[in-house]
């Protein structure tokens, strides 16, 4: 039997054993396996699958199917605590990770992706909902930017490995993603095994649950989904494509990311808790407006990959802001929503980004600019929803219209 402990009782344990110290823990875990696997990925299936841009966007669709049915979550927390659940989909993810390069073809790959966005889905669902259940909502945007911080250093020590051995070692794939995939298993397995299961203040709801007055979170999570896809397929892609980037230089440009990540997810965190959700997200969306916009510049003018680098790093820490979205929820939601709104907005969030990356990826072959001008139109349906959102929003005042009803 697992030893439980109340949150007002976790000030009486060290700190390395309290929630916040588990949080970083699992941020730091899972990139170990989807940091190498994203790392990889664009090299391993041209160089090894011999994808096209059609085949990516099918594999990145297939890649968000287990978040769509991030609802599913609701079904298993029935026979299992968030907490416990949350390590084993890191594991599975892990193991998922491992055994890639075994599987060198389009349906080899379907498969193992399937498996570890199942893992990565399922956890990044629980542990949104965990989050906002552990942590107070006075600092939650402060310790939310450490905790992305502490992912980033987890993603960089993959990244400066790779830089530094991939050449030099003449690295396989297969060793690369052994090791971060396993990886990912021991530290999960360290959190199961050395931490007490935390009972929060409040019992979580384990039947779905949509609520009228979240309408407008739900509405910004579906457009962060679709936009979402755009930079996370086709950015990267690109670099490789029309670039000729190596593994080496692809995991530079990640290295530089995350490193930047390290150092400005906590000033950005201190920015949202400041100025609140509704400026950080407007910085958010008008920033990727104008990187879109330079991204279909760079085929319609020749640009070169200079730019291009240097547009998907600021893209990469624009996206960093999205945490925002977690603490708007978090001021108008009832605490015993949190875990099954979490698996919801999950879902929703990922119902274009499991259509648009096929459809895309026959855009792609079209126009790679009419990609991105797609991705500047879903830029400003965000900017206007994010208008929307109260200075300082709070159960009731969900919108700036709440109060105009009332």
């Amino acid at each position: 039997m697992r030893h439980f402990v109340t949150l007002s009782e976790t000030q009486n344990l060290p700190r390395w054993r309290r929630p916040v110290a588990l949080l970083v823990l699992m941020a730091a875990a899972l990139p170990f396996a989807h940091s190498t696997w994203m790392a990889l990925l664009n090299n391993f299936v041209i160089e090894e699958a011999g994808f096209n841009g059609s085949d990516i966007g099918w594999l990145q669709s297939v890649r968000e199917i287990p978040g769509l049915a991030a609802i599913g979550v609701m079904g298993l927390l029935v026979f299992i605590r968030e907490q416990r659940l949350g390590l084993l989909m890191i594991m599975l993810s892990g193991l998922a990770t491992a055994v890639v390069a075994w599987f060198p073809s389009f349906e080899g790959l379907l498969l193992t992706t399937m498996l570890s966005s199942l893992g990565f889905h399922y956890y990044e669902t629980v542990n949104q909902s965990l989050q906002l259940q552990w942590i107070d909502k006075a600092n939650a945007p402060r310790i939310l930017g450490w905790i992305i911080a502490a992912g980033s250093a987890a993603s960089l020590v993959v990244y400066v490995l790779l830089v530094i051995f991939w050449q030099t070692m003449e690295l396989s794939f297969n060793f690369v993603y052994m090791t971060g995939g396993m990886t990912a298993v021991f530290i999960a397995a360290i959190g199961y095994l050395a931490y007490p299961q935390f009972k929060s203040h409040t019992k979580q709801h384990t039947k779905l649950i949509l609520r009228k007055r979240y309408w407008l979170y739900y509405a910004l999570q579906f457009m962060s989904g679709a936009r979402r896809q755009i930079f996370i397929v086709f950015a990267a892609f690109m670099m490789v494509e029309r670039f000729g980037f190596a593994v080496h230089e692809v995991t530079a440009l990640f290295l530089i990311n995350f490193t930047a990540n390290m150092i400005f997810a906590p000033l950005m965190g201190g920015f949202v808790q400041r100025f609140g959700e509704r400026r950080a997200l407007l910085v958010e969306y008008i920033g990727l407006m104008l990187v879109f916009l330079a991204y279909g510049g760079i085929y319609l003018f020749g640009w070169g990959a200079v730019l291009a680098a240097a547009l998907y790093i600021i893209d990469h820490l624009f996206f960093a802001l999205a945490f925002a979205l977690k603490t708007y929820f978090q001021k108008i939601a009832d605490p015993a929503d949190i875990a099954p709104t979490a698996a919801v907005a999950f879902s929703i969030n990922h119902i274009a980004a499991v259509v648009l990356p096929a459809l895309l990826g026959y855009m792609w072959l079209w126009s790679p600019m009419a990609v991105f001008i797609t991705a500047v139109a879903m830029a400003a349906v965000s900017l206007g929803l994010s208008l929307m959102i109260p200075r300082h929003p709070e159960k009731g005042y969900e919108t700036i219209f709440a109060r105009v009803v009332k």
